[in-house]
């Protein structure tokens, strides 16, 4: 006993020896906005250790034995999160039709490294990616956790749920004997007992929640965003059985019917919402439900389907022509009735990866403040997320996920279209402007 003593104490002083040194590194933040809805602080020391932040403490400190990163003359702010991205969607030129039969999964996930690096240089170091081939994704967030590739904290929907004919159908538009690749079929629900089995099947697969469509949509061909193309006991079949594998659920819902019901049924978001109006908000308030109000987007087709129309599918530019308005008016008005907004882009390249933060300007311009517009994606966003415990605040025990910019953002809200500095769990990804990955 006392020899096997000795070996299990020379082990562990063997294990100490070679295990890494802890990393301790404090941050002088000039300015700090905390993610919490707190005033800015000025000349604020944020210690950190290993990959945590430690504590935060007024004025400029240096602990014995810490590297200090000096942002003294830079506002810091916690990571930035998009909880309405497609991380592995990159924007073709040229007949969309003939790019969705020819272009497939690897040449997805190609794009998704590519454009989940862009993302985290853009300081956005947490995304919900809503709708992505389901394996692809799935891999693609492993390797970030891995540290195989480098890219944000990613919350994965994989396929979005939806009918036949509806919003996620990539068989609209086509003729019938092209639409039958047995992938296809695999997100497409008609039934309550056809839900609850995908569902399950997705959660077994590595998702972290579910995307469903309820409503027709934009960027698909045909089908009527004002309609609720999914029926009550499918949309509630796919919430009820999220929920009990402890998954939230997104709704990519722009007509009022389909909000109304949708947040009637226990869903946790709303994204779009283009049709609501003052009784779906009351709805909102009512379940907690957050709007995901995806204003980029929206610009960007609008945009698009004004100046090249022919980079759209038959269907899409009428309809952008339409919806862009009414998510400008539907996000003030959600807005001023008290509605839990979460920042959210849609990014799938209209707009590219990395260009998140315009979102910014475009919350601002429909009657958020700075501040506000800031808290949708941090508190707000970790919130809707489910982890508010890790990411979305600059505060002890959270990640030290953190960017910095060179002014002020309560001035100019569009400074964070241009983050200087980028920090993903203690390590830095950016420095001075210029990447480090």
């Amino acid at each position: 006993m006392k020899i096997r003593s000795k070996l299990t104490a020379a082990l562990v002083l063997m294990l100490a020896a070679t295990a890494a040194p802890a990393k301790d590194l404090v941050i002088h933040a000039g300015r700090l906005i905390d993610g919490t809805g707190a005033p800015a602080r000025k000349q604020v020391t944020i210690v950190i250790h290993d990959d945590r932040i430690t504590s935060i403490q007024s004025g400029f400190v240096t602990p014995s034995g810490a590297e200090v990163i000096d942002l003294s003359g830079q506002t810091v702010l916690p990571g930035l999160i998009d909880t309405h991205v497609h991380i592995l969607q990159s924007f073709h030129p040229g007949d969309p039709i003939r790019n969705a039969m020819t272009r497939g999964t690897y040449q997805q996930l190609i794009d998704g490294v590519i454009n989940a690096r862009n993302t985290l240089l853009a300081g956005f170091t947490t995304v919900r990616s809503v709708g992505d081939t389901t394996g692809a994704v799935v891999a693609l967030k492993r390797d970030i956790v891995e540290g195989t590739i480098p890219g944000p904290r990613m919350w994965v929907a994989g396929d979005p749920l939806g009918p036949s004919g509806g919003h996620g159908d990539p068989a609209n538009g086509l003729l019938p004997e092209l639409a039958e690749l047995p992938h296809w079929h695999d997100a497409l629900i008609d039934s309550p007992e056809q839900a609850r089995a995908t569902v399950r099947r997705m959660w077994r697969e590595g998702v972290d929640l579910i995307k469903i469509m309820p409503s027709g949509g934009v960027m698909s061909i045909g089908d009527d965003p004002r309609l609720q193309l999914m029926a009550d006991d499918e949309i509630k079949a796919v919430i009820d059985t999220a929920h009990s594998l402890g998954m939230k659920v997104a709704a990519h819902a722009h007509g009022k019917t389909a909000i109304d019901h949708t947040i009637a049924l226990g869903v946790d978001s709303i994204e779009h919402g283009s049709y609501a109006d003052a009784e779906s908000y009351k709805a909102f308030k009512a379940h907690g439900t957050y709007l995901v109000p995806t204003m980029l987007v929206g610009e960007r087709v609008y945009e698009r389907a004004m100046k090249h129309p022919e980079d759209l599918n038959p269907s899409t530019a009428a309809k952008a022509l339409v919806i862009a308005p009414l998510l400008r008016r539907n996000l003030h008005d959600a807005h001023a009735a008290g509605v839990k907004i979460a920042f959210g882009t849609d990014t799938f390249g209209l707009s590219a990866h990395g260009e998140n933060a315009q979102e910014f300007a475009l919350l601002v311009g429909a009657g958020l403040s700075p501040m506000e517009a800031i808290e949708t994606a941090t508190r707000n966003a970790a919130d809707l997320i489910g982890d508010s415990t890790d990411i979305g605040t600059v505060q002890p025990g959270r990640y030290a996920d953190l960017v910095a910019v060179t002014a002020d953002p309560l001035a100019d809200v569009r400074v964070l279209e241009h983050v200087d500095f980028v920090m993903k769990g203690g390590s830095v990804i950016k420095a001075g402007g210029k990447p480090t990955i």
